[in-house]
C-alpha cells in the first residue's frame, strides 16, 4: 500500500517559488514532498521531443511518477469519422510524448453524447478504440487511461469506462476522477467510505485486481449544476465535495496503491500535499 500524490500541471506555488519552466517541475514536486506529476497537454502537444525527454530524465532523477493528460479535444464518440480519425492521431502523438516523459498513463477523454444516444456513443467509441489498437503501437508499460467525466452529456460513467476498457485490458485502463463522478451525480456519489471502496471493488471484479490496486486517479472539489461539472475549486471550499478523508480510509481498507493527481484550481500542489498528509494521519489511526 503505497499511494502516490502529485499535481496536474504547475500550481501557483510553483511560479511563486520562482520556477518558470516545466523542466523544473520534478524538482519542485520532490521538494514539496510529493511523488507524482501529470504533464498537461490538454490544449495540444507543442513541446519539442528534446524538452519532453529532458523532463522525463529529470523525473527519473527525482523519483517522480509521471503521467500525461492527452488533448481535451480528442473525441472517441464523434459521429464525424474524420474527427475520430484525428483522435487516433492525437493519441499516437500522446503515446510518443509519454515515452519521452517516462509516463505510465496517458489520460484520455471519451467525448460528448449531447446529440446522440449513449448507446451510439459507446458503439462509436469502441470503433475508435479499435482504430487506435490497429494504428498505435503502445509500448509495454504505458496504458491508455479512459477517464470518468463530470458532465451528464459526456460519456464517462464508471460503468461506461469499465466497459470501454474491456476492449483490450493490455492497453486500456480506467482513470477514476472522483470529483467528476461526484459532480455528474450532483454531489451524492461518495457520502461514505464504502462508496469509495465500491469503486475499487467494481474495477477489481470487472477488470482484475491489478487494475484496482494500481488505479490512476484524479481528485478535486468541483462545483456542479443539474448538468454536472461546472468548475474546479480548491480544498478551501466548504460547499462542494468530495472530501478526501473517506477516500483515505478506503485506500487503507482496500489495501491499494493508487496514483492520485490533484486538479484543484491553482492549488494543485498544496492540495495534493494535504491529501498525502491526511492519508498518513489516517494510516496512524488504523495502525498500519
Amino acid at each position: 500500500m503505497n499511494p502516490l500524490f502529485g499535481p496536474g500541471g504547475n500550481s501557483q506555488d510553483f511560479y511563486d517559488a520562482g520556477y518558470k519552466s516545466t523542466l523544473e517541475a520534478p524538482a519542485f514536486v520532490k521538494a514539496y514532498g510529493l511523488d507524482a506529476y501529470e504533464y498537461e497537454a490538454g490544449n495540444g502537444l507543442r513541446t519539442s521531443d528534446a524538452t519532453l525527454s529532458a523532463i522525463g530524465e529529470a523525473a527519473r532523477e527525482c523519483g517522480i511518477a509521471m503521467s500525461l493528460h492527452a488533448p481535451y479535444f480528442i473525441s472517441l464518440a464523434s459521429v464525424e469519422k474524420s474527427k475520430r480519425e484525428a483522435a487516433v492521431g492525437y493519441v499516437k502523438q500522446s503515446v510518443h510524448a509519454a515515452e519521452l516523459l517516462s509516463a505510465r498513463t496517458v489520460v484520455i477523454h471519451c467525448g460528448g453524447v449531447a446529440k446522440i444516444s449513449r448507446m451510439q456513443g459507446m458503439e462509436l467509441s469502441k470503433e475508435t478504440l479499435g482504430m487506435i489498437l490497429e494504428e498505435c503501437e503502445v509500448p509495454k508499460g504505458i496504458y491508455l487511461g479512459l477517464e470518468t467525466m463530470g458532465k451528464v452529456n459526456q460519456l464517462g460513467t464508471l460503468e461506461e469506462v469499465i466497459e470501454l476498457c474491456k476492449t483490450d485490458l493490455n492497453v486500456f485502463s480506467p482513470v477514476v476522477d472522483f470529483g467528476h463522478l461526484n459532480a455528474r451525480n450532483r454531489g451524492d456519489f461518495f457520502p461514505t467510505t464504502d462508496d469509495y471502496r465500491r469503486v475499487f471493488s467494481m474495477i477489481g471484479e470487472e477488470l482484475g485486481e491489478e487494475k484496482a490496486k494500481n488505479l490512476h486517479c484524479h481528485f478535486s472539489k468541483i462545483e456542479f449544476t443539474d448538468k454536472g461539472e461546472k468548475r474546479h475549486l480548491t480544498f478551501e471550499d466548504t460547499v462542494y465535495g468530495p472530501t478526501f478523508d473517506k477516500l483515505a480510509e478506503a485506500i487503507i481498507l482496500e489495501n491499494v496503491s493508487p496514483v492520485i493527481i490533484c486538479e484543484s484550481d491553482g492549488t494543485m500542489a498544496k492540495d495534493a500535499l494535504s491529501m498525502k498528509n491526511i492519508f498518513n494521519t489516517t494510516k496512524e489511526k488504523y495502525n498500519v
